[in-house]
C-alpha cells in the first residue's frame, strides 16, 4: 500500500504565503504581454543544459514516504521562488520521476516532461519578481535505470549522491550550485526504519501503520548536489565536537561497533582544520556509511552532502593512517564547496584542490606516506609539477574541465599543485589570509574562480591575475616560483590518463586515498 504524507508546518507555510502571487507583500497585476518562457539553462560551461533560468528558488521543503513493499517513494517537492522576469512558463530539472500534479499559487497548472525538464505553464503567467510557492506530485522508484541517477538502493532503502547533475532524479529542482537555497525535509518510514536527512532532526510524528516521520531542517542555505536523504536501519550515534559543536553519525545498526574506530577520529579532524580556516560553518556534522557493499553501489569513497560524508563503509573499516587523509578531504569540502559552492562546475578545482591540499597537509603531518611512497608535502609537488604537462595534454586546464574529464586527477592534485604555486608566491601567512577572506566574503553562496583570483589580488596586494591565470588556464605548465630546478617531463601522447568510470563522472584522483 503507497501512504501519501500530509503537508508539515514548514511546506504549509510556504504554502500559505504564496496564496497570491506578492512582491513585497502587494499582490501583482498579470503581466500586459503575458510574460515569456524562462530559459532552460543557467549556461553552465561543463553542464550546459543543467538549470533553469528566469526566476531563483529561496527554500525547498521535501516531503517523502518510501513503501518497502513496492519500493516506491511518494513525494511532493515544494518550492519558493521569486521571478526574476515576466514568466509564462518556467521550468525545473526533472529525470526519471512521475510527475502527477503541479500547483503554482495554489492553481493547478499544466506542466510537461520533456528530455530532463519538467515544463511548467501557471494558470497565469507570473510578473517580475513575484514569489511564489510551486508544489508538485510526484512518484520516484529508486531502481529505475536512467542515463544518470542520484539513488544508491540498498538492502533495506535507499541513500542518494547527487553530484554533480542529479539531484533532479530525486525531486524537481532548479539543479545548479549557483542557486543555493534553505531546505527542510519530511521522510516517513515504515516500522524498524529511519529517516535521515540534511541538517538537524527538529521533529518526529509516529503515524498510523506503525510508520514514522522524521523531520529536518537545514540552517544554511544549500546546493541541490549537496542534498542526502537516507532510509534504512541505521542508528544515531552523537559525540560532542570541538567549541560546543554537536556531531551525529548515522550508521548501520549491525556495523555500529565495528566503524566506532572511525568515527571517533571525527572531533580530533574537526579541531585540526578548524585552526587553519576558521570555526566549522554549519550546524552539525557526522558520517554516513551507507548500508550497501555492492561494489557498484556507488563509484567513490566518500561524497560530501551537506552535514553528513556518504561513505563506503568497508573503506571505514581500515586503520586510520588508510583513512585519516582522505576523512580530512572530505571535511574540508564542508568549507570549499559546501559553505562556497562553485558557480559553475569548471570552478570544480576550488573544491578538490582545496580539499585535497589540506588533507595531504594533514597526511604528512601525522608522518604517514602517500600511495607513491613520499612523506613530504614538496616531494609530491615536485612529481605532480614534473607531469604537469601531461596532465593538461589530457585533461585540459585545471580551471577548464568538461564533462568527460570533470573529475580527472587535474582538478585534484593539479589544483593542489596551483595552491602550492599561489603560496610559494605571496608566503604561507599572506596565503592563509587570502584562504580567510574568500571564504568569508563567500560565505553561504557561490563563487568563480575570477572571484578567487579577486581575492588573491586584493589581500596580497599584488595584481596575480596573470599569475594565477596561467597556472589554471595555461596549456602549458608555467614555472614554479622558488623551484628553478623542477623540471616537467615532455608529453607523451601514448601515456593519456584515463577519463571516465563506469557509466558517470567519478574518478578516484584525490591524493588523499
Amino acid at each position: 500500500m503507497r501512504y501519501r504524507t500530509r503537508v508539515t508546518a514548514p511546506a504549509a507555510a510556504l504554502i500559505g504565503t504564496a496564496a497570491a502571487l506578492t512582491v513585497g507583500g502587494a499582490a501583482q497585476a498579470t503581466p500586459r504581454d503575458g510574460g515569456t518562457p524562462g530559459a532552460e539553462t543557467l549556461g553552465d560551461s561543463v553542464f550546459p543544459a543543467l538549470g533553469n533560468d528566469g526566476y531563483r528558488v529561496s527554500a525547498y521543503h521535501l516531503d517523502l514516504a518510501y513503501d518497502a513493499t513496492t519500493k516506491l517513494v511518494e513525494a511532493t517537492a515544494t518550492l519558493r521562488i521569486r521571478a526574476t522576469q515576466p514568466l509564462s512558463r518556467f521550468s525545473l530539472d526533472c529525470l526519471g520521476l512521475d510527475v502527477h500534479a503541479v500547483r503554482v499559487g495554489g492553481r493547478s497548472a499544466s506542466f510537461e516532461q520533456a528530455d530532463e525538464k519538467l515544463r511548467i505553464t501557471p494558470a497565469r503567467p507570473l510578473p517580475d519578481k513575484a514569489r511564489v510557492t510551486v508544489c508538485v506530485e510526484y512518484t520516484a522508484d529508486p531502481a529505475r535505470a536512467l542515463p544518470h541517477t542520484a539513488w544508491v538502493v540498498t538492502p533495506d532503502g535507499f541513500a542518494i549522491c547527487p553530484q554533480p547533475n542529479s539531484a533532479h532524479t530525486v525531486f524537481p529542482c532548479n539543479d545548479h550550485p549557483s542557486d543555493k537555497a534553505d531546505f527542510t525535509f519530511r521522510v516517513t518510514v515504515p516500522g524498524g526504519l529511519r529517516g535521515v536527512a540534511n541538517g538537524l532532526l527538529c521533529g518526529t510524528e509516529s503515524l498510523d501503520g506503525g510508520r514514522t516521520a522524521y523531520t529536518y531542517e537545514s540552517r544554511e542555505p544549500m546546493a541541490t548536489e549537496l542534498v542526502q536523504i537516507t532510509v534504512g536501519d541505521y542508528v544515531v550515534k552523537e559525540r560532542p565536537g570541538p567549541n560546543g559543536l554537536p556531531l551525529r553519525d548515522i550508521v548501520p545498526t549491525a556495523r555500529a561497533a565495528a566503524l566506532e574506530p572511525a568515527l571517533a577520529l571525527t572531533p580530533g579532524l574537526v579541531e585540526w582544520i578548524e585552526q587553519r580556516l576558521g570555526a566549522f560553518p554549519f550546524e552539525t556534522y557526522g558520517l554516513l556509511p551507507c548500508n550497501s557493499d555492492s561494489p557498484t553501489a556507488f563509484d567513490f569513497t566518500g561524497l560530501e552532502t551537506q552535514t553528513l560524508t556518504l561513505y563506503k563503509p568497508n573503506f571505514l573499516l581500515q586503520e586510520e593512517k588508510k583513512i585519516g587523509s582522505h576523512m580530512m578531504h572530505e571535511l574540508v569540502h564542508s568549507w570549499f564547496g559546501n559553505m562556497v559552492s562553485p558557480a559553475n562546475w569548471a570552478d570544480l578545482w576550488l573544491n578538490e584542490g582545496h580539499a585535497d591540499y589540506y588533507g595531504l597537509l594533514y597526511r604528512y603531518e601525522r608522518g604517514w606516506t602517500d600511495s607513491l611512497g613520499y612523506s613530504t608535502f614538496e616531494d609530491r609537488m615536485k612529481w605532480t609539477y614534473g607531469v604537469g604537462d601531461q596532465w593538461r595534454h589530457d585533461s585540459g586546464p585545471v580551471a577548464a574541465p568538461n564533462e568527460v574529464n570533470l573529475f580527472d586527477n587535474q582538478r585534484y592534485t593539479g589544483g593542489v599543485l596551483v595552491l602550492y604555486a599561489l603560496r610559494q608566491v605571496v608566503g604561507e601567512d599572506v596565503f592563509h589570509a587570502v584562504e580567510r577572506a574568500f571564504l568569508d566574503r563567500y560565505r553561504g553562496s557561490s563563487a568563480t574562480t575570477e572571484d578567487y583570483i579577486a581575492v588573491a589580488s586584493e589581500v596580497s596586494g599584488q595584481d596575480l591575475t596573470g599569475f594565477l591565470r596561467d597556472w589554471l588556464y595555461g596549456t602549458r605548465t608555467p614555472r614554479m616560483p622558488g623551484h628553478p630546478d623542477w623540471t616537467v617531463t615532455p608529453v607523451s601522447s601514448s601515456l593519456a590518463t584515463p577519463h571516465s568510470r563506469r557509466g558517470g563522472h567519478w574518478h578516484e584522483n584525490s591524493a588523499t586515498l
